[in-house]
């Protein structure tokens, strides 16, 4: 049977991973994108995107999802940026509806809304808020497999958290998967 197993999702987040901010002595790169300048006066911790993340994120073997406050707008300013398509976005609960217990065991307020959006399916996480409270969490609750990967928001996306992310995936998604943990 073939085309049955989907490929992994890989949830990602906006602010830190592909915008870094943070680090008081370092200045950050810029880039230029074919946007107006109107956008980058609105949001000017844009031009810190590098784009080449969107060709290296297209590559990944899997269904990229925006996990980020952005929601919506990461399709309308980030994804143009870096070339990547519209993607599906995440729906965040309201504050309200956030469990205060889970926030005084340290787990992410992300975290129960990425495993049920997964539904099962294995995912990556891509985030620099990401602790070991939300590893143990995912590991008891969530049946698919699961990398969450948390990047330094002072640098952002890097190499090495591109090879991590790749090898993860390629594993995950090629055709000897391993046994959902």
């Amino acid at each position: 049977m073939t085309g049955s197993v989907q490929r992994p999702l890989l949830f990602l987040d906006v602010d830190g991973p592909l915008i870094p901010f943070g680090a008081p002595s370092r200045e950050y790169p810029t880039y230029r994108s074919g946007t107006e300048p109107r956008e980058s006066d609105a949001h000017p911790l844009l031009a810190r995107i590098d784009p080449a993340h969107g060709p290296r994120l297209a590559a990944l073997p899997c269904d990229l999802v925006w996990a980020t406050t952005w929601m919506a707008d990461a399709n309308e300013c980030v994804a143009p940026r870096i070339g990547l398509p519209e993607l599906a976005v995440v729906s965040w609960p309201e504050p309200s509806d956030v469990d205060e217990r889970d926030e005084r065991a340290g787990l992410h307020w992300k975290t129960r809304g990425l495993v049920d959006w997964a539904a099962g399916r294995s995912f990556a996480w891509v985030d620099d808020e990401i602790t070991d409270a939300d590893r143990a969490w995912v590991s008891t609750h969530h049946r698919g497999a699961a990398l969450l990967h948390r990047v330094d928001p002072r640098r952002g996306l890097t190499d090495p958290d591109f090879v991590a992310l790749h090898t993860w995936l390629r594993r995950t998604a090629g055709p000897h998967r391993p046994k959902d943990t």
